[in-house]
């Protein structure tokens, strides 16, 4: 199994901990510390090493941190995590509704003055800059320092040192020495003699490779330099690199991880930094040395987005594998639902379905299944304390994705236990028009996911309900499953462009009752014009990459326009099409009879 059920989260040690950093406070001086749930790369989600966050304060979510005060310790979470955090950090710890709380105004109500330190390593600029300025005037200052977190962790786990292999060509769609020529023609074009890179999946991207220093997502820990003559100078672990060394070739230099600094001290400016990615401690050192900053976009990450036509179709296949996958664990699903099995039986059921295609890698992330009160937790992990058995007139949340050599994937279906109420019903159907509207979506060309978003929400908010969540993240290319900068979001302002693939997820949450999510990837394509439209305007649209069934039982059809049991008709004939010559005789039958037409 990938997966594990061990309970991560001990919030009878908090106190503990707390009190040791607490410590180290008045030893250094400090009257207050930053705890992020970042590492040095910014990742999601970290390496066991990294997981400081989860070691001080319990909290085992894949966003937030901890401002620990002298008599005060915020854990800021958004509302993804507002009913998790309650139940994972003891009472020492005061959970904070974040964004809608700053953290610079919740220090400014907590402290009058005095002295913050925080790990350079682990905050990008943008983000110190961010809360300098709110603290302006208060009489508190941000100090970088020694991570603390480090000094009282006696146990902490080593650095990662999975090794690097290639990303292979029929995959990659294109020689990284002619990518590395492309962004550095832009460097040149700029004016700027180099760019550093601190992203795990840029370098990845950048360079064909791939790597397993982080749990479900297929990154090296490293950073780089890429230069205006397209040479690379690469800080990486020799020990990683032993199998890829032919294939990175003269242009790619290898350095050891403890020279990056110095190295950055050396190099001709103006260097090109990203204040979103970019550590403080790497403008630091620049500054120190007197070298000029050019401030602008991580140079990877829109050309990393926009996938070619080699990921685009890897991606499809590796998608149909999964809804093949996807659809067996469905199919015993329906044999097994009320015959008393639990959250974990689906979790190691659903993995063992995708197992047996040989591809899978790894999962892409924690399988999240939680029913009746735990689908009500939106990045619930279900552990061996918190396993529940599915009732009758349960909803199963299931959120899943695998990892394969040619594409990535995310899905997320709901099943019924049993009958369901007309309430669970009428709300899931909600969602799933929601679903349909974006997936139907024509839009101009030009704008962003901020400007789209709202589409799949319209359903739910004409109800009086919402969801505390994006509507979709972008995902890469057997990379990340969540990636940036493309988003469908209300903060998004990055334009869609053909190539770019995201979820489309709406759900539903009621506390303590059940939850709702349905969720595909999608990708963005060039539409065709249609008879009467603009000559002059270019239109986008969205083309379906997930293929499984969604669950009939959960849908009201007299709630549905013709357009959108068009829509559910027309999506279950194609999974018919593309998935049956894929499946065993009986899971067959099974998929004729999950997508008959309504």
């Amino acid at each position: 199994m990938f997966q594990s059920f061990e309970v991560l989260a001990r919030p009878d040690q908090g106190p503990g901990r707390l009190a040791d950093l607490r410590a180290e406070l008045a030893r250094a001086g400090l009257q207050g510390y930053l705890v992020p749930r970042a590492d040095a790369h910014q990742g999601e989600y970290v390496a066991p090493r990294d997981d400081r966050l989860a070691w001080l304060t319990g909290f085992t979510g894949s966003a937030g941190f901890c401002v620990v005060l002298e008599d005060i310790a915020g854990v800021f979470v958004d509302g993804r995590y507002r009913v998790q955090v309650v139940e994972q950090v003891a009472t020492c710890f005061t959970p904070v509704d974040w964004p809608e709380v700053k953290p610079g105004a919740w220090i400014r109500d907590h402290l009058n003055s005095g002295r913050i330190g925080f790990d350079p390593w682990l905050y990008t600029v943008g983000q110190i800059e961010e809360l300098q300025k709110a603290l302006d005037g208060s009489g508190v200052t941000l100090v970088p320092g020694d991570n603390l977190i480090d000094r009282i962790w006696p146990d902490q786990p080593a650095p990662p040192m999975a090794p690097v292999r290639a990303h292979p060509i029929e995959f990659a769609g294109e020689p990284h020495g002619d990518k590395r020529a492309r962004l550095a023609a832009e460097l040149s074009k700029a004016g700027h003699s180099a760019a550093v890179l601190t992203l795990p999946d840029s370098i990845a991207w950048l360079l064909n490779i791939r790597g397993a220093d982080i749990p479900r997502n297929p990154l090296a820990h490293g950073f780089a330099v890429l230069h205006a003559d397209a040479s690379v100078a690469l800080f990486m672990a020799d020990a990683k690199l032993e199998a890829v060394r032919g294939h990175l070739g003269p242009d790619v230099q290898q350095h050891d991880p403890q020279d990056f600094l110095p190295y950055l001290a050396t190099v001709d400016a103006p260097v090109q930094l990203d204040k979103g990615s970019v550590p403080v401690a790497v403008r630091q050192t620049l500054d120190d040395a007197g070298i000029a900053i050019h401030w602008g976009p991580e140079p990877c990450a829109l050309p990393k987005a926009r996938k070619n036509a080699a990921e685009v179709a890897g991606m499809v296949e590796a998608h149909l594998r999964d809804g093949a996958a996807v659809s067996q664990f469905l199919a015993w699903f329906d044999d097994n639902a009320t015959s008393g099995i639990t959250e974990i039986d689906a979790v190691t059921t659903l993995e063992d379905c995708r197992r047996a295609s040989n591809a899978l890698l790894d999962i892409s992330f924690d399988t999240i299944s939680g029913t009746g009160p735990h689908g009500a937790i939106m990045h619930y992990r279900v552990t061996e304390e918190s396993n529940r058995t599915l009732a009758r007139g349960d909803l199963l949340v299931l959120d899943s994705g695998g990892q394969y050599q040619d594409g990535t994937t995310d899905i997320t279906r709901t099943l019924p236990v049993g009958d369901m109420g007309t309430e669970e019903r009428t709300a899931f159907t909600r969602v799933l028009q929601g679903m349909i509207a974006v997936s139907r979506l024509r839009w101009p060309k030009g704008l962003a996911g901020s400007h789209i978003e709202a589409i799949g929400r319209l359903p739910l908010w004409m109800a009086g309900q919402d969801f505390d969540h994006g509507l979709g993240h972008g995902v890469g290319a057997y990379l990340c499953v969540h990636e940036g900068p493309q988003r469908l979001s209300r903060v998004s302002d990055v334009p869609l462009e053909p190539g770019m693939i995201l979820s489309n997820e709406p759900g539903y949450y009621r506390p303590g009752a059940f939850g709702i999510r349905i969720e595909n990837l999608i990708v963005v394509e060039n539409a065709p014009a249609l008879p009467g439209g603009d000559d002059h305007r270019e239109m986008l649209q969205f083309t379906t990459l997930t293929y499984a069934p969604i669950d009939r039982r959960l849908i009201m059809h007299d709630l549905l326009s013709p357009q959108e049991r068009d829509w559910i008709d027309a999506y279950h004939a194609e999974c018919r099409a593309r998935l049956s010559a894929r499946l065993d005789d009986q899971t067959r039958i099974w998929l004729e009879r999950a997508t008959a037409p309504l």
